[in-house]
């Protein structure tokens, strides 16, 4: 599984995501170009020193994402988190070598990507909301993935026992 951003606008929000997959060990591939330099203090301030740890791919385009991407996995399918989507991601079958595709923050993807990806998903919100922020809902569809999938990695050794505070005392 990885995860892929479409020239994303915000640096600290592709700080985080790239955080979020050093994190739990998924890909992740920024498709260019971005509306921010890839090296700007922002983004690493958000993504801290994981970025070391990431393993990114970078795409000068689209067609060039989807060029590695049929020579490296083409069995693997593009699902893209979008507004629009048809079905909630919390219904949809998540597959290990599907590709989670979230769209820039400010224009999320031209109608072209939304026509040629393999499945389009969606976050359930109250009415009236427009979207959430990218990073937030690529921690939510990415952690239903990973669910369903059984791709979180192996539990830590457990940390020891953490002091319980007293009880706070009614006045």
């Amino acid at each position: 599984m990885r995860l892929a951003l479409y020239e994303p606008d915000i640096p600290g929000n592709a700080g985080t995501c790239i955080r979020l997959c050093a994190c739990l060990g998924i890909g992740i591939d920024i498709i260019e170009p971005c509306g921010f330099i890839l090296s700007d203090a922002r983004m690493k301030r958000a993504g801290m020193d994981y970025a070391l740890r990431a393993t990114i791919r970078r795409h000068a385009d689209w067609a060039g994402f989807v060029a590695a991407r049929s020579a490296e996995a083409p069995e693997g399918r593009l699902v893209l988190a979008t507004t629009r989507g048809a079905v909630p991601h919390t219904d949809f079958a998540f597959r290990p070598d599907d590709v989670l595709l979230m769209g820039s923050e400010t224009a999320g993807v031209p109608d072209a990507v939304h026509d040629a990806v393999d499945a389009r998903v969606r976050i359930a919100m109250v009415p009236g909301m427009r979207s959430l922020n990218v990073a937030v809902a690529a921690s939510m569809i990415l952690g239903e993935a990973l669910r369903q999938t059984g791709g979180f990695p192996a539990e830590p050794v457990a940390c020891p026992p953490q002091p319980v505070l007293p009880e706070e005392t009614s006045r």
